[in-house]
């Protein structure tokens, strides 16, 4: 399972990185970081990832 932050339609909210700290970090202006690179999720982490993609309020992250 794969996780991508569409960095053009995040806007910074902060639930992603608050609720997956260890699979999404904010970057310096607050926004989820990496963007637009494809975060390799492992099995353990795949109930956060699905989580965080379901709550973020613009759509930025998807499940692939």
């Amino acid at each position: 399972m794969k996780l991508l932050i569409n960095g053009s339609v995040c806007t910074g909210h902060g639930r992603c990185y608050t609720l997956a700290p260890g699979l999404v970090e904010p970057d310096d202006n607050g926004f989820a970081t990496p963007a637009d690179t494809p975060i390799e999720v492992a099995n353990q982490d795949e109930e956060q990832a699905v989580r965080i993609a379901g709550t973020c309020p613009e759509g930025a992250i998807s499940i692939q």
